[in-house]
């Protein structure tokens, strides 16, 4: 397999940079499409390449790692002996056009040959995730690299909490790489017939529904499918589970105020936790409507939604 140069990001602004990303899906991409990203789901992934989201703007974590990865880059090539080039362009897949990369770097292994270079930065708190293997994300990121250019391995070099630096080697895996062109190629014809992937819990399914269908047609009605019978059975038990688990946490939360009387901060550890009289001045909505409904009409908002509820049988 063999990758061309989609465009050189030499001089390329970022906001050229987000339009080619649309192009296909990109290694950070891979995991979201597999289900298995902690961040983003595939219905909003969706939404972002058939531009009816914009990108999800990069948190102080991405920002960081970004600012960081060439260090991680210079620190490996100093620790290893290798000399690590950064390539400034988006490559193509050939053989599958939609799948896309942008590499940290390239390297030379001395059995493999050409590798690729991935740098990143992690918290403390996730350092066990690095312990004896690499987080599942990220080696989804280096076999799709891997798929696009068709190199046998990959260096992960990764800074954790600033002052552990660690790496390590990933040989080319085909059976994993034969299910993400098989899953991405499944992505991209649901992004390019612009009919959404199956719908899951995350906010962006639901914006794409609110957008979808706006508003309800008065005193319409329809008979749904048999399937809706399983889906009324999973509400109602979670809707059993939310009530346990709200009532367990109002339990939790009145034990700690219990503990903690008139006193405003108590600490558990290295926890601290907060009890603190708060004042607020609201409008009386109702009062001002009644007193001077001239006014409230003038200043009055209305808005439109469409309520969700479920009934028992009658």
């Amino acid at each position: 397999m063999s990758a061309t140069i989609l465009v050189s990001t030499e001089n390329l602004s970022y906001e050229d940079w987000l339009e080619y990303r649309k192009a296909g899906i990109g290694g950070s991409d891979a995991s979201v499409v597999c289900g298995i990203s902690r961040y983003k789901s595939p219905v909003e992934l969706w939404m972002e390449k058939t531009g009816q989201m914009p990108p999800r703007e990069a948190g102080e974590a991405a920002y960081w790692g970004n600012r960081l990865e060439a260090l991680v880059r210079e620190e490996f090539a100093k620790r290893t002996g290798m000399e690590v080039s950064k390539p400034s362009v988006i490559l193509r897949s050939e053989e599958h056009p939609f799948m896309l990369a942008n590499l940290d770097g390239t390297c030379e292994h001395p059995d493999h040959g050409a590798c690729i270079f991935e740098a990143k930065t992690a918290s403390a708190y996730r350092a066990g995730e690095w312990e004896d293997s690499i987080p599942d994300e990220y080696m989804v990121q280096v076999q799709h690299y891997m798929a696009v250019t068709g190199y046998a391995g990959a260096y992960i070099a990764v800074l954790i909490g600033g002052n552990t630096f660690r790496w390590t080697f990933v040989e080319r895996d085909e059976e994993l790489i034969a299910m993400l062109i098989e899953l991405e190629s499944d992505f991209w014809a649901h992004v390019r017939s612009e009919i959404p992937p199956a719908l899951d819990g995350s906010d962006a399914s639901s914006k794409f529904l609110s957008e979808r269908f706006p508003s309800s047609v008065p005193k319409s009605k329809i008979v749904l499918p048999d399937e809706a019978g399983e889906l009324l059975l999973q509400y109602d038990e979670a809707c059993e589970q939310l009530k346990a688990l709200t009532e367990q946490k109002q339990r939790v939360e009145n034990l700690l105020k219990q503990m903690m009387g008139e006193y405003e901060i108590g600490t558990a550890g290295e926890r601290v936790i907060t009890w603190k009289s708060v004042s607020q001045e609201r409008l009386d909505s109702k009062t001002l409507k009644a007193e001077h409904p001239t006014l409230y009409k003038k200043y009055a908002n209305q808005t439109s939604y469409r309520r969700f509820t479920i009934k028992a049988a009658c």
